[in-house]
């Protein structure tokens, strides 16, 4: 049975996509599936990298933020998955990163943990930070909470996001499985043809991947 790592950070669309399609996208194959949260504003801010919506500056990449939020819309529609914006979009994710690892001995949470969040977040349109519904949120989840977690939850957000950056992890939804490092919605099918044993991986992931750089400097 394959261990699979899940690395997600609950205001990223793509991530709620993906949960939502996994148990199809994997249907039929043994796995275990092990969800870590991390700080995906932490794991750009290594690279340098602005984001999906063209964030962090306050006005982001000119038409990116706009297409992301029809895409992302359009792929719930679609799916069948559905998905709604919240009312505020991106987000501070650290209280509900650090609520979720209150769940945590280890720093991954389980699915139901991680289901729960992403559709507070995803589902209805409201304000994912709005007190009310956090508190809503932290009634739905008591069952999961470990006592006197809240110190224990800040150090396994950052140890979970030091250890994806060492991973190679540079963007969620990613997948690890094996060493090897899956990221996107879209990769779902490649992943389900790893596990599978599709023979392409013997040559063609290192293959792709040796190709020279033809900028300098």
């Amino acid at each position: 049975m394959k261990q699979i790592t899940f690395h997600l950070d609950f205001v990223s669309p793509y991530a709620w996509l993906a949960f939502e399609q996994l148990p199809q996208a994997l249907e039929g194959i043994s796995h275990h599936m092990r969800y870590r949260p991390v700080l995906l504003g932490a794991l750009l801010q290594r690279l340098g990298n602005p984001g999906p919506a063209g964030n962090p500056g306050p006005a982001g990449i000119a038409g990116k933020r706009e297409w992301t939020y029809r895409h992302v819309s359009w792929l719930g529609h679609a799916s069948g998955v559905g998905l709604d914006m919240p009312a505020r979009h991106p987000f501070n994710p650290l209280p509900l990163l650090r609520l979720a690892l209150e769940c945590s001995d280890d720093g991954t949470v389980n699915r139901f943990v991680a289901g729960t969040v992403l559709r507070h977040v995803w589902i209805g349109g409201a304000d994912a930070l709005e007190p009310a519904r956090l508190q809503a949120l932290r009634d739905a989840l008591a069952p999961q909470l470990r006592p006197d977690a809240a110190d224990a939850a800040r150090r396994l957000l950052r140890e979970n996001t030091e250890a994806s950056a060492a991973q190679g992890i540079f963007g969620v939804p990613a997948w690890e499985v094996d060493g090897r490092v899956f990221w996107g919605l879209d990769s779902l099918p490649m992943l389900r043809a790893y596990l599978q044993g599709d023979a392409w991986f013997a040559s063609g992931w290192d293959a792709a991947a040796s190709v020279e750089q033809g900028l300098k400097g």
